[in-house]
């Protein structure tokens, strides 16, 4: 069943308490990312891992919202989701690509598109506004670096399926400081080594010109080595690091899991914590600050599989990840100069979850192999997170208060204004 968990009450009065605050851009803006998570996903975590609701940190975060999501021409209605199980398998429903675009960009577009709106027009998404105000910028991902929700960042293209095309965008045609996932031609899914290369993900003609050291001074890693000698010191000013695997660091690894875990990890790839560490650091050095998007991709995948052991495993991942966040911002800067923000693309799965023995595997009840339009999390502390508040569109009777994933961009872009008139 569904329950009451954020209400507009307690949204308001954090939005009262915060009103006097400086909403100024922060010097830094983190976007963290949980492909296909809902809100029972995040329930099955802390069964899992802690036995109770309620036990991540960023769950204690200050602003605490819903979001919709569906595409250009589509719609949520609270009353019949309440009324009818069903109703968020209706509709038109969104993939990927069009809530990728419509987070990096603010506007909403149609499935399959990647950075243009429904009439094929460019649109300009955050990466793009912080490259032309001196803010370096970067990508990462635990499937194919150049699958939809870090293309819909970066590219303008008519079909997310464009791989080739889309890693050219990424690498040859942008300013990013810094792209991580996989999509590796010359390895498997369980990091070995192929004895034909896949180009699959990226041309033939793009990859070697990386191993010929292109003239834009891209730094190529792959070891998971290479990516945790990146987490203190001197870093190269651009790194592309497409780790040992064929799609995704763990979920296509060979083994069939019953438990999260069960199966031995591949090893020869980095976790989302260690890229998020490498990433960070390759990246706070810069004076203008910077903005990243770190993306938990597979839990999309192994939800579509209604695979339960590898969702919780893709799930601690994120959750791990996170954390790495959360520790470098108090670490190494502060809740002022920095704004962090988790929340999902969408939900696939339209799973029930229910408590087992404590700190044991959760009851997980899948009712979908697809995307929903249900309503997803949205977690936000630091500089500038008071101003989501003010883009409530409604009420839903079980989450509460909630805004639109367009939203989310229009007020970064309106932050990123206020950056403008400091530079000038």
């Amino acid at each position: 069943m569904r329950t009451v968990k954020y209400s507009t009450l307690i949204i308001f009065l954090i939005s009262f308490f915060v009103f006097s605050a400086s909403a100024d851009c922060p010097t830094n803006i983190i976007l963290i990312i949980a492909d296909g998570a809902g809100f029972n996903h995040i329930d099955a975590l802390n069964y899992y891992r802690n036995g109770k609701k309620g036990s991540q940190a960023f769950e204690k975060f200050p602003v605490k919202l819903a979001v919709t999501t569906y595409p250009a021409g589509g719609s949520y209605e609270p009353k019949k989701a309440v009324e009818d199980f069903n109703y968020v398998k209706t509709g038109l429903i969104t993939d990927s690509a069009a809530a990728s675009t419509a987070l990096a960009a603010g506007i909403k577009t149609n499935n399959g598109l990647l950075g243009i709106d429904v009439n094929e027009n460019k649109l300009e998404n955050i990466i793009e506004r912080c490259e032309k105000l001196g803010i370096s910028t970067g990508v990462i991902t635990t499937v194919p670096f150049c699958d939809a929700t870090p293309a819909g960042f970066v590219v303008h293209q008519k079909s997310r399926r464009n791989y080739e095309e889309i890693a050219d965008e990424m690498i040859n045609q942008n300013g990013l400081k810094v792209i991580f996932g996989c999509g590796n031609p010359l390895f498997d899914d369980d990091g070995k080594e192929l004895d034909k290369p896949d180009f699959k993900y990226i041309s033939r003609q793009t990859w070697d010109s990386l191993l010929a050291k292109p003239k834009n001074k891209w730094t190529l890693i792959q070891s998971r080595q290479e990516f945790l000698n990146l987490a203190e010191g001197e870093t190269p000013k651009r790194v592309l690091g497409i780790a040992r695997a064929a799609s995704t660091l763990q979920y296509k690894r060979s083994g069939n899991s019953v438990l999260p875990f069960d199966v031995p990890l591949n090893r020869n790839v980095p976790n989302l914590s260690e890229m998020t560490k490498a990433a960070l650091n390759v990246l706070d050095g810069e004076p203008s600050g910077f903005f990243i998007m770190i993306e938990a991709g597979a839990v999309d995948w192994a939800s579509h599989a209604n695979n339960s052991a590898r969702m919780l495993e893709e799930m601690v991942d994120f959750a791990d990840a996170v954390d790495t966040v959360i520790g470098w911002v108090e670490r190494k800067s502060d809740w002022q100069k920095t704004l962090v923000i988790i929340t999902s693309d969408h939900e696939t799965g339209h799973l029930i979850v229910e408590p087992a023995a404590e700190k044991k595997m959760p009851i997980i009840k899948w009712n979908s192999k697809k995307h929903t339009n249900s309503l997803v999390f949205f977690f936000a502390k630091g500089q500038g997170s008071n101003l989501f508040a003010e883009h409530i569109k409604g009420n839903d009777p079980v989450y509460g208060s909630y805004i639109d994933n367009a939203d989310i961009a229009k007020v970064i872009f309106a932050l990123l204004k206020q950056k403008t008139a400091v530079t000038k």
